[in-house]
């Protein structure tokens, strides 16, 4: 499972988006998406604009 699926993903659907919308949408386990995700918030690829849910930084 790739960070860059994930993030693919979340440009796509163009609003912030929760772990298991992202999940579901790709048809893949929460777990992998959260490892995903924290690997895209370290490198400063996704951001938080609402509690909970992500967005790519501009």
């Amino acid at each position: 499972m790739s960070a860059e699926k994930v993030l693919a993903a979340m440009q796509a659907a163009g609003k912030p988006m929760k772990a298991g919308e992202i999940a579901e949408a790709l048809g893949l386990d929460k777990k992998e998406v959260d490892k995903a995700m924290n690997q895209l918030k370290k490198e400063g690829k996704i951001v938080s604009p609402v509690r909970c849910a992500w967005e790519p930084a501009k």
